[in-house]
């Protein structure tokens, strides 16, 4: 689909903080479409705040125990398994069927792979929602109402159950495509589901002006920092989750108390010496910590400094005694 620009936080969901999900669960990324109204492009691929479509979304669904990515293998930011249906292209009924055959968990997040603000507090939503009633699946629907399927968590055995049943179906019809080509109505219609307004997460990119759109509310206000930090992180192959605010309280003060071009320093030698003594957030936040008493240190001194002395007139100590020979 291709919606108007939504409204909201880019990956903060429309409801409350989601409570506790099933113990494990699979995801099943689509990732194979032909791209059309995006003149064959290479739709996961595109970057969206510097980072591919397809590595957002897997970004999304990093809880999953088992990830599968129905598409030719590319690069992508942490490991996958890749399927492809048979024949490729056939479809997103296809599609789901090959990338479910590779999991085994009871619940299933199916995603498409050009969801720019999917983030991983709506994955963990649609789960414990699932996980918390007894429909066979949870879809969040677009700003429209429109249900999106390709946004949705689901219980294994039931999508398993309909897809059979549809492909018995055309085999009694001596129809021998299978599921190609059918559409994904034929397996949503048949499937009793809950759904969640969220007119931000469901956002899909269709055409150019949605990847226009999407890359330009990437760096609104108020979530650029987030967002850059995120795509810093997948470039350098780093998972660390530490407090920012923490980082640029430190970067303000070695700015202001010693000199601006101590901030970049300063917080990059804060990350070495994490490094050094093991990484993880404790080990940033207390060598912050220490770069932070310091810079403080240097801002008090310059306080108490008072003016310095007059150019080519050295300061005396204030506890010298004055010459008082004759000849001094």
């Amino acid at each position: 689909m291709t919606a108007s620009e939504p409204t909201g936080n880019p990956g903060a969901g429309t409801g409350p903080e989601p409570g506790p999900g099933p113990a494990g669960y699979d995801a099943v990324v689509l990732a194979g479409g032909a791209a059309r109204r995006l003149g064959g492009a290479d739709k996961p691929g595109l970057r969206v705040g510097g980072r591919a479509l397809l590595d957002r979304v897997l970004a999304a669904c990093a809880g999953a125990r088992s990830t599968v990515v129905v598409a030719d293998p590319r690069p992508t930011a942490r490991p996958v398994t890749w399927v492809r249906e048979d024949p490729p292209g056939g479809g997103p009924l296809a599609a789901l069927d090959a990338g479910l055959r590779h999991t085994t968990a009871e619940f299933v997040a199916v995603l498409s792979a050009d969801l720019p603000f999917l983030a991983g507090p709506t994955v963990r939503r649609l789960l414990s929602t699932l996980a918390a009633g007894d429909a066979d699946g949870v879809l969040l629907t677009d700003g429209d109402g429109r249900d999106q399927p390709l946004v949705a968590a689901y219980r294994a055995p039931a999508l398993r159950r309909e897809l059979a049943a549809l492909t018995r179906d055309r085999e009694e019809r001596a129809d021998r495509a299978g599921l190609t080509g059918l559409p994904l109505r034929r397996l949503t219609g048949a499937l009793r589901l809950t759904r969640v307004p969220d007119a931000v997460a469901s956002f899909d990119c269709d055409t150019w002006d949605d990847i226009a759109i999407a890359r330009a509310r990437i760096r609104e206000h108020g979530h650029v920092l987030d967002e850059w930090i995120s795509a810093a992180k997948d470039e350098l192959g780093i998972d660390l989750d530490v407090d920012t605010g923490v980082l640029l309280d430190l970067a303000r003060d070695a700015a202001h108390g010693v000199a601006r071009p101590a901030a970049p320093l300063t917080t990059f030698l804060v990350g070495y010496a994490a490094g050094r003594a093991g990484g993880g957030p404790e080990a940033v936040a207390e060598t912050a910590r220490k770069a932070a008493a310091l810079a403080l240190r240097w801002a008090e001194e310059a306080a108490d400094a008072g003016p310095a002395p007059a150019k080519g007139k050295p300061e005396a100590a204030t506890d010298a005694t004055p010459d008082t020979r004759p000849d001094a």
